[in-house]
């Protein structure tokens, strides 16, 4: 079993920044990797970006040069560092792994963008 536990959502102006922590309940180096989804209202869950055990990295094209992803082991955490957001950015942001062929999610946390 795999715990994953997100916060630091919450309310932002657009142009804003914002950093999601989400703690494993195990190392996350153990963990080959663990990603970001977000699912806004009415929409399909969409992936965001990976952060890999190795450290790479990868971005979804919708994100990418804004938000940026890394781990910090001593903490089993991975951050997103969100940097000028946008009102399309609003969603239910979610970490994911998957460990021994289990699927783990978070449960999640809203971030809104709105003036």
């Amino acid at each position: 079993q795999v715990q994953l536990v997100e916060s630091g959502g919450g309310l932002v102006q657009p142009g804003g920044s914002l950093r999601l922590s989400c703690v494993a309940s195990r190392s996350i180096i153990s963990i080959n990797a663990i990603r970001w989804y977000r699912q806004a209202p009415g929409k399909a869950r969409e992936w965001v970006t990976t952060f890999e055990s190795g450290g790479s990295t990868n971005y979804a094209d919708s994100v990418k040069g804004r938000f940026t992803v890394s781990g910090d082991n001593a903490k089993n955490t991975v951050y997103l560092q969100m940097n000028s957001l946008k009102p399309e950015d609003t969603a239910v942001y979610y970490c994911h792994c998957t460990v021994w062929g289990r699927q783990f999610w978070g449960q999640g946390t809203q971030v809104t963008v709105s003036s």
